[in-house]
């Protein structure tokens, strides 16, 4: 049997929106298994969260470029968010959007690629001694079109191209480009602050979808519906997910009344054209890395040899 802690009631709570106890007996009754135990206050009506939120753990910045039809992010993770404030560390992670922009989107090969007369984990390296914090080039990712633009959306920005969260995202379209630059940042604000798991039900994970489906079925099943209306409800249910999770079908945070979709297809007459959502990147500092919680008044007491 798991030792359920305080902190893991914690994060249930802040996960699902459950009452304390609720999410103490929801732990309890999965042996400590979180994602079970949000299943299970979801089956019970009990959860307010129809989704995991991220757990962000690391420190660093996200870095985000653009320019024209090309866009790239990328993630450098350090240990302390202090370093996040620290000049030449937002300088490298800068410098590395720029290699990212010149040479795509592959770690390997911005880690290999020469900035000046040293190669990028050279410069890297150079800062870990330097500043004294270990620092890694943890993900990147690149958008390109055709035709039209690539936007960015960068949020608790800390210098500019570089904050705590990083968006870009591609419209193609033969639309007048400062019209679709200033659409591509709107939409990119949208998806920092509405975390879509995808541009529509087609681009999700199946996996995800059957997760979704199976909480729903067995909600109802608990409540005594007979299996034909389950799978009615069910069918109903999916489509209010995919509201919430689908780029296209979420309600347009810069206009609710309508949706992203519809935002598209109204903005085709000021920007010249036809246009469509090519793509979306959002990095969150940190997310799914998960980091150790310490306690610091047994660490203080270990090293002086207290029990």
């Amino acid at each position: 049997m798991a030792t359920i802690t305080a902190a893991m009631v914690k994060d249930l709570r802040e996960s699902t929106g459950a009452g304390m106890m609720d999410c103490k007996a929801a732990l309890t009754e999965n042996d400590g298994n979180m994602e079970a135990a949000q299943d299970w206050l979801r089956k019970k009506g009990l959860s307010k969260a129809a989704k995991k939120s991220g757990r962000v753990a690391a420190e660093g910045l996200i870095g985000a470029l653009t320019k024209g039809t090309k866009g790239v992010v990328v993630e450098v993770n350090s240990e302390t968010d202090f370093v996040a404030r620290n000049g030449q560390f937002q300088g490298l992670v800068k410098m590395i959007a720029q290699v990212a922009f010149d040479v795509g989107a592959d770690v390997e090969k911005i880690k290999a690629a020469k900035v000046g007369d040293v190669t990028v984990e050279a410069a890297v390296n150079d800062a870990i001694a330097t500043i004294g914090e270990n620092m890694t080039l943890r993900r990147a990712a690149s958008l390109e079109v055709s035709q039209g633009v690539v936007s960015n959306y960068v949020h608790g920005a800390v210098v500019e191209g570089a904050g705590k969260m990083g968006v870009i995202v591609a419209l193609e379209s033969p639309g007048k480009a400062d019209e679709l630059a200033t659409l591509g940042r709107q939409i990119a604000m949208h998806i920092a602050a509405a975390n879509p798991l995808a541009l529509d039900p087609s681009g999700l994970d199946p996996a995800v979808v059957k997760r979704e489906k199976d909480v729903l079925a067995d909600k109802y099943r608990q409540q005594g519906k007979p299996e034909n209306v389950i799978e009615k409800i069910v069918e109903s249910g999916l489509k209010t997910y995919y509201k919430e999770v689908c780029l296209l079908e979420q309600a347009f945070i810069h206009d609710t009344g309508k949706s992203v979709a519809q935002a598209l297809k109204e903005a085709e007459g000021k920007v010249g054209g036809a246009l469509k959502i090519a793509g979306f990147v959002r990095y969150a500092l940190g997310e799914g890395i998960e980091k150790q919680e310490s306690d610091f008044a047994a660490e203080v007491a270990a090293a002086s040899g207290k029990k």
